[in-house]
């Protein structure tokens, strides 16, 4: 397995671990909510999947909530040394 490969298995683990816990404590079903680490252009993607009726609980009114949740898990991707973009998945 290359350098590269190692480092996709954990590399963002603090802000994976904040953005799991923060939608999982939101939604009706937290057994449905994945988390899933894209690497990218950009730096790292990590998308969220959540149950059908549970994503408009996520995004908010006007998208507030999830821009709340980018914003902490931005923040805990500090510590992960990495830049993070989240994206909210159908």
């Amino acid at each position: 397995m290359s350098e590269h490969e190692q480092g996709n298995a954990v590399s963002v683990p603090i802000a994976t671990s904040v953005l799991t816990y923060l939608v999982r404590s939101l939604v009706d079903e937290p057994d449905a909510v994945r988390v899933d680490e894209v690497e990218g252009r950009r730096g790292i993607k990590l998308e969220v999947r959540v149950a059908p009726g549970d994503l408009g609980r996520v995004i908010g009114r006007r998208g507030r909530t999830a821009q709340s949740i980018r914003t902490v898990v931005r923040a805990a991707a500090a510590r992960d040394e990495r830049e993070v973009d989240v994206d909210f998945v159908d």
